[in-house]
């Protein structure tokens, strides 16, 4: 059933004069139902003709320009298959090049006047299959997507401008239209699109897939349609240095928000003139959402940082706990680049034992998603067989939300080291076996000198929940103890130079110094432990 009704007809016949595309017509018509929209756009000029030629006689359309003159443009085939030789830059991202683009496959059609040709072939299934081929050849995996259309920054202008006319066409038959009585152009470009989509690339549109296809339509006459809006409302254009043209969509919404309809009329043509070219697709590009790896490591070396040490642009160690685990997930992933996070660090000379140390990766645009147990276990094991200085376990696919876990009250959990302490003098142990008894010690830490560079100037306090020594020699104890995450141990020990108070020279009265640290524990309950 053909959507339009005899109220639509005046509009209608004035658009359609005046170089309106079918589905344009459409929406300024009002019409909100999907079917229509998917009809093959030369049926639907069919249809549009037959139903104004029943009554044709009795329209008058007062038309401000002539009908425009036909634009003779290259067959579909020939445009598309143009597509055959994007460029592709990198992973998922095409660019494309070509002068004309995709056009009119309908020799018999004008590019539209107000959605520049979108809303003509770049529906229709041709132009779908070859996205489709781009997608497909990017070498994602995916079981749904969404969708995102950027369209040249102009179409609000002559959107605007056929909103006036239509409005005061309306207003002629004592009728009104209001600014959302239209059907937005990209909700009718995702309903004729999407179905079609889904259908070429056998998945479900999302709108919170994390697969996003993009496609970046562009415009030779933007400049040439938008700049008597810049003259008149200049503080809406302003430059930004990531940006290529002022003429941004939002820039110029804001400032069709601010113009009078008069000032607008006397500066842009209502109807909006034919344009001169249809609309090129500069770019198809392809993204997935990060996705998360967790997993507790430990570290057995006491020369390995945990990040790449590097000072002055220098690298100081060949490798890193990150770099250890992260090297295999980005291969297979293949993802584009990762994140690393834990819960707190360990100096470069410091083990990690016990559980290990819980850690979060965040693979960046990763181009495979889907992995069973199994292939996460197996995973693992190549980890732990690529070195003898870190292990992993309990490694698993966690999501974004999940990681605030390892983070939330990070300060009020507790961690357990085990440390070598030498004293300058000699002792027995009757002079430690009194640290044992300590419970609770409160301890305030200036920031240590060692980190000063990459934390602020601040006076922290910490809790050292218990101690228990173990007697080494007349020079030599072992000391282990409790503490709140965030305390500086190796402070603790030798005072920082009276940076931490108390210390264990002051409780001594000794001059001591740290030899050896191994974090026995990180008490924090995640990533869920796994079984073997």
């Amino acid at each position: 059933m053909f959507p339009l009704t005899v109220e639509n007809k005046h509009v209608a016949q004035l658009l359609l004069s005046t170089g309106t595309c079918p589905r344009c017509i459409f929406r300024f018509c009002g019409v909100d139902f999907h079917a229509p929209y998917k009809l093959p756009c030369k049926e639907l000029l069919n249809e549009l003709q037959k139903f104004l030629e029943t009554e044709k006689d009795e329209l008058v359309s007062e038309v401000p320009n002539p009908p425009p003159k036909k634009i003779r443009l290259q067959g579909l085939e020939d445009r598309i298959d143009g597509m055959d030789n994007l460029s592709q830059n990198g992973e998922g991202k095409i660019s494309i090049i070509e002068d004309g683009s995709i056009a009119s496959k309908n020799l018999n059609l004008n590019v539209c006047n107000v959605c520049l040709g979108i809303l003509q072939d770049f529906c229709e299934k041709e132009f779908i299959k070859k996205v489709c081929q781009k997608v497909e050849a990017s070498g994602f995996e995916f079981t749904n997507l969404v969708l995102s259309i950027s369209f040249p920054p102009q179409l609000s202008v002559r959107e605007h401008a056929a909103w006036l006319l239509v409005k005061q066409e309306m207003g002629k038959q004592s009728l009104s239209l209001e600014r959302n009585d239209t059907v937005q152009l990209k909700e009718a470009y995702k309903w004729i699109t999407h179905p079609l989509f889904s259908e070429e690339l056998g998945v479900p549109f999302d709108g919170k897939s994390l697969f996003e296809v993009s496609v970046v339509f562009a415009h030779p006459e933007t400049v040439e349609d938008c700049h008597f809006l810049r003259a008149i409302c200049p503080d809406c254009f302003k430059p930004a240095k990531n940006k290529q043209s002022v003429f941004t969509r939002m820039a110029v919404m804001k400032a069709l928000n601010k113009i009078k309809e008069e000032d607008f009329r006397k500066q842009f043509p209502c109807p909006p003139n034919s344009p001169k070219a249809v609309c090129s697709v500069v770019e198809i590009e392809c993204a997935h959402g990060a996705v998360f790896v967790a997993g507790r490591y430990n570290k057995y070396s006491r020369n390995l940082p945990q990040t790449p040490w590097i000072i002055d642009g220098e690298r100081k160690l060949d490798s890193s706990v990150e770099e250890l685990i992260s090297d295999h997930l980005l291969t297979v992933f293949k993802a584009e680049s990762f994140n690393f996070s834990s819960s707190g660090r360990e100096d470069v000379d410091v083990r990690t034992l016990g559980n290990g140390r819980p850690f979060a990766i965040e693979l960046v645009n990763p181009h495979r998603v889907h992995f069973t147990s199994q292939e996460i276990k197996e995973l693992q094991q190549k980890i732990n067989n690529s070195s003898n200085k870190i292990q992993v376990r309990d490694l698993q696919l966690v999501t974004r939300e999940a990681i605030g876990h390892m983070k939330e009250g990070e300060e009020e959990k507790t961690k357990t080291y085990s440390a070598l302490i030498w004293t300058n003098k000699a002792i027995q142990r009757k002079d430690i076996e009194f640290l044992d008894d300590i419970k609770d010690l409160k301890i305030d830490q200036k920031t240590p000198l060692r980190v000063l560079h990459r934390r602020p100037l601040a006076v922290r306090t910490r809790i050292i929940h218990s101690m228990e020594t173990h007697y080494v020699d007349e020079h030599h104890f072992r000391l282990y103890l409790k503490t709140q995450a965030g305390t500086y141990i190796k402070e603790f020990v030798h005072g920082d130079f009276g940076r931490t108070k108390p210390n264990i020279c002051s409780l001594m009265d000794v001059t001591a110094d740290i030899l050896e640290l191994d974090v026995e524990s990180v008490d924090v309950d995640w990533p869920p432990a796994l079984d073997d």
